[in-house]
């Protein structure tokens, strides 16, 4: 067992719960781990025996591309899709920022984490 972990994607989106923010945009950034069997691969060193770390970020910048209300929503599509392409992962944890978010004060980012 082990993790593979892609950490600081970042991504133009438009996510928020504001009409503005849907408009205008805002930087982005994901960390996704995952937690695996990925002992096949590490003693045959054949990708195909692993989590594809390009397929991960093509699956997180497609979903970042549909826009959502809130940072959760986001999160969630991302780990959905990844068990729909990865099923036998164990675990799949995704963090999504949101850089300078609209609190009424300074904030360089708002983070959710989800679970999945």
């Amino acid at each position: 067992m082990g993790t593979i972990a892609l950490e600081g994607l970042e991504f133009f989106a438009y996510h928020g719960y504001y009409a503005e923010e849907q408009k205008i945009g805002n930087k982005y950034s994901l960390d996704i781990t995952i937690t695996t069997d990925f002992e096949d691969a590490a003693q045959s060193d054949r990708l195909s025996e692993t989590v594809n770390y390009e397929e991960l970020y093509h699956i997180a910048a497609e979903a970042m591309q549909e826009r959502s209300r809130l940072l959760e929503h986001v999160a969630l599509r991302v780990i959905e899709r990844i068990r729909e392409r990865y099923p036998q992962v164990d675990k799949v944890v995704v963090a999504v920022s949101k850089f300078n978010p609209p609190v009424g004060g300074v904030c360089t980012r708002a983070r959710i984490t989800l679970e999945g």
